[in-house]
């Protein structure tokens, strides 16, 4: 009961705080007629009222658009695993023994949810990475088909994404453990095994659960708008801003699940094959996770 208090507790700050704008801005006569129209027309119409004319300056999504945002993409492809591999070479990877008591952690169901997840992710993250790298690729058919499939990728990641978020809820509220967790960041930066607070997931899975969820909605939205929806030009570019940004913060925390999952604990991939972990690394690694 107390960690579900807890829980509710944090999460009704980001609540009110949303309410609140909304409630100031409908105090304001701001969100008349919005309700008024299509979905590009509504959230047009709410970008003026978080934004003011801030969407009217393309000079902006040009200078963003044609010089940083591929820069800034590439810094994060560079600087993440750089700073993976160091992390690798210098502490190294958390061993477990795999050949004592295993513990059921993952069931078939959230193992297959996960799979279709992580491929449909996966071709998102990288066709994105094309699209924004798509005049060095050359353009062309192969730029042109990286667009379609993230298309159809987004289509497919909607489904697992909303089945992960109802699986997955419970668990992925925040807790007061999760601070501690993230003062020593769960014991990665030691070589020593020492139990750190965390349930069934820390709370670096939980970050990069809410960006994706919450983060992907909102990338899924844009995108939709994006794509040719009946947005008006200055829409589109603003859409188009907040698309990408998102997708930087999407792309480093793939970077780091990935490194996570794969580098740094050895054989963790064989428990989203086989649905067990090591009792040693839950023990370590999931100190306060209950299980049978």
């Amino acid at each position: 009961m107390q960690r579900l208090v807890h829980s509710v507790f944090l999460l009704t700050l980001f609540l009110v705080a949303g309410i609140a704008t909304v409630a100031s801005a409908q105090e304001g006569g701001a969100l008349a007629g919005v309700a008024a129209g299509s979905s590009a027309d509504y959230f047009h119409n709410l970008i003026g009222v978080v934004t003011g004319n801030w969407q009217e300056y393309g000079q902006l999504f040009t200078f963003l658009q044609g010089e940083w945002f591929w820069k800034i993409f590439l810094a994060i492809i560079t600087v993440v695993p750089t700073v993976f591999f160091l992390h690798y070479m210098i502490i190294g990877a958390k061993h477990f023994d795999h050949d004592g008591p295993q513990i059921y952690f993952f069931s078939l169901y959230a193992r297959i949810v996960h799979f279709v997840a992580a491929i449909s992710f996966s071709l998102l993250v990288v066709t994105g990475l094309m699209i924004i790298f798509g005049s060095f690729l050359g353009g062309g058919s192969l730029i042109r088909l990286a667009r379609y499939t993230h298309l159809v990728s987004a289509i497919v990641f909607a489904l697992p994404c909303v089945m992960m978020f109802m699986m997955w809820l419970k668990d992925m509220l925040p807790q007061l453990h999760d601070i501690k967790w993230m003062f020593i960041l769960g014991g990665y930066l030691s070589k020593k095994k020492v139990p750190v607070p965390a349930a069934k997931f820390n709370a670096g899975q939980k970050m990069y659960f809410w960006f994706a969820i919450f983060g992907g909605g909102v990338m899924a939205f844009t995108g939709y708008i994006i794509w040719g929806m009946g947005a008006d030009i200055e829409t589109v570019r603003l859409l188009t801003i907040i698309h990408n940004v998102l997708g930087m913060g999407i792309v480093a925390f793939y970077l780091t699940h990935v490194y996570m999952s794969v580098f740094a604990i050895a054989g963790s991939l064989e428990s989203i094959k086989t649905g067990y972990k090591p009792k040693e690394e839950v023990d370590i690694l999931h100190s306060l996770h209950k299980y049978e």
